[in-house]
């Protein structure tokens, strides 16, 4: 989930919900997609889910990745995700690793700034033992082995999916996700890129 975050409170009623979508189209010439990025960082040597903390951890990727004009973004004296050039590295519940890309104008933007990425954090964690997975849900660790990390909404959110549903705390902590953002023109168009992308 990219940082930061806003929003304007609740949609209470359908005509403010399809303001919201209208106000969002723009003439093909503005288009641009964004792109995020889910991956799941661990220990080489142990196998374990990457911590939060410690010498070879997220706050150590997080550093390490200063070099490269990343700038942090911090809630309290934790550093939470980054920030450089429209992008931003943030943190899931369970300390999976997301690039949310810059609004760029074709796949192939995209796939430069991923690569880029992608370089950035192994010549960062390379040195530390630290690898990733690109890889949808967690293959071997079971909940309970999942770092928290420090951002006080999961903590709110962690209790109201222990709360409703059964699976809420295992899609926080467990899995990963690769995410596309598209504009658009008008409903119509909105509407065919959501079939196409479901489709898909």
């Amino acid at each position: 989930m990219s940082i930061p975050q806003s929003g304007g409170g609740p949609i209470e009623d359908f005509a403010q919900l399809a303001q919201m979508m209208q106000s969002g189209c723009k003439p093909k010439s503005e288009w641009r997609l964004g792109t995020e990025h889910e991956k799941f960082g661990y220990l080489k040597d142990t196998l374990a889910p990457l911590p939060y903390a410690g010498d070879r951890s997220i706050s150590a990727l997080f550093s390490g990745l200063e070099r490269f004009g990343w700038a942090p973004v911090r809630e309290g004296e934790n550093t939470i995700g980054m920030t450089r050039a429209g992008a931003n590295i943030s943190l899931e519940p369970g300390g999976q690793f997301e690039l949310s890309g810059a609004p760029l104008v074709s796949a192939g933007d995209q796939a430069a700034e991923l690569k880029n990425h992608l370089d950035e954090v192994r010549a960062i964690a390379d040195p530390l033992g630290i690898g990733f997975m690109g890889i949808g849900a967690a293959p071997i660790w079971q909940h309970d082995d999942m770092p928290v990390m420090p951002k006080g909404r999961y903590r709110l959110m962690t209790d109201y999916m222990g709360r409703v549903g059964t699976h809420g705390t295992q899609m926080m902590y467990r899995t990963c996700t690769v995410q596309v953002n598209l504009d658009y023109s008008s409903e119509a168009d909105m509407v065919k890129k959501l079939r196409v992308a479901l489709a898909l």
